[in-house]
């Protein structure tokens, strides 16, 4: 009866380990996480990928950040509250589209704050600084860094790009404008360009919000997004230049909806596996049949190019993408 009951036990032990194996992620999926978020921004720290993502709720709700990382594209981890409006005395509502950068030990948070709408309301694009990409991030200036609207451009939806000669950029810009600032070296003002101007409007056709640059081969690849952030035509599309400051001539959408997946696919960001050539888009995009605007999910998938450097059209999936460890 022993040699029967250790073999039964033995038996359930094996299958307790085969269904383990069985359930162990193969893809990411999508979305990676669970919530309502939107407007991700993703980055590399060390070996690890990073998601900044707005909290998709009312805007009177939204008063925090929170951030997810991953080793390996699979699993994410949640970091909660790593900003939120008790560290930013000026910011009460729709703190937005997070962009984060490490510069030197400490790691900087720009967010928007507030969704003014003229001069004389207080908000706009803070900064916010942290010794972790985790936080906690406390306001760096007591202030927005850019709290009106210049070029006609709403001060939101920012982002923080390092050129290769080591400038610090914003761009930003709601309402149908997009604009670039050159940040001073400790990212507490903005500082005028050679011409004597300091709010350079470079706005691309089709441009709605949500900018974002990355270099490759040389090129700057600029990229935002196009549509009304709750309808199905919300979508990204990109132009190339030889310069941070452009011209942008816009040359074609690479994301939009699929009606067999999910609508308003958009607010994106890319990263790139340090290692090899692989590309990644993080984005938002809400699920299909869904009417509340605010149910937006944060998901990945492959970005590639063509002979020319091209970007090819993004085919958006349920499953995302494979594990890909930074080793």
């Amino acid at each position: 009866m022993k040699k029967y009951y250790f073999a039964l036990c033995l038996s359930v032990l094996a299958l307790s380990v085969f269904a383990q194996e069985k359930t162990v992620k193969s893809t990411s999926g999508n979305p990676i996480f669970p919530g309502w978020y939107a407007d991700p921004e993703a980055t590399i720290f060390g070996k690890e990928y990073w998601v900044y993502p707005t909290y998709s709720a009312r805007y009177t709700d939204q008063i925090f950040l929170d951030a997810y990382s991953s080793k390996d594209l699979l699993t994410w981890k949640k970091h909660s509250k790593i900003l939120d409006t008790s560290n930013v005395k000026w910011a009460k509502k729709a703190v937005w589209a997070p962009s984060i950068i490490k510069k030197g030990s400490k790691y900087y948070l720009f967010f928007g704050a507030n969704d003014i709408q003229k001069d004389s309301e207080t908000g706009g694009i803070g900064v916010a600084v942290s010794n972790k990409p985790e936080g906690p991030f406390k306001d760096l200036i007591g202030k927005p860094l850019i709290d009106k609207f210049h070029n006609g451009a709403q001060p939101i939806d920012q982002y923080v790009f390092k050129d290769k000669d080591g400038q610090h950029y914003l761009f930003y810009g709601g309402w149908s404008h997009c604009n670039v600032v050159k940040l001073s070296d400790d990212f507490k003002s903005v500082v005028p360009f050679p011409d004597g101007t300091t709010y350079k409007e470079i706005t691309p056709k089709g441009y709605v919000e949500g900018p974002f640059m990355f270099i490759r081969n040389g090129k700057y690849y600029f990229m935002w997004s196009e549509g009304g952030w709750t309808g199905p035509n919300y979508s990204v599309a990109y132009a190339i230049a030889d310069s941070p400051l452009g011209p942008f001539k816009r040359i074609d959408k690479i994301l939009n909806q699929d009606p067999l997946i999910a609508t308003g696919a958009g607010h994106h960001s890319v990263i790139k596996h340090p290692k090899t050539n692989d590309y990644y888009i993080i984005y938002h995009r809400r699920p299909l049949g869904e009417t509340n605007g605010n149910h937006r999910v944060t998901c990945i998938d492959k970005m590639e190019f063509d002979e020319n450097g091209l970007i090819k059209p993004v085919k958006i999936t349920f499953e995302g993408v494979a594990g890909n460890p930074i080793k």
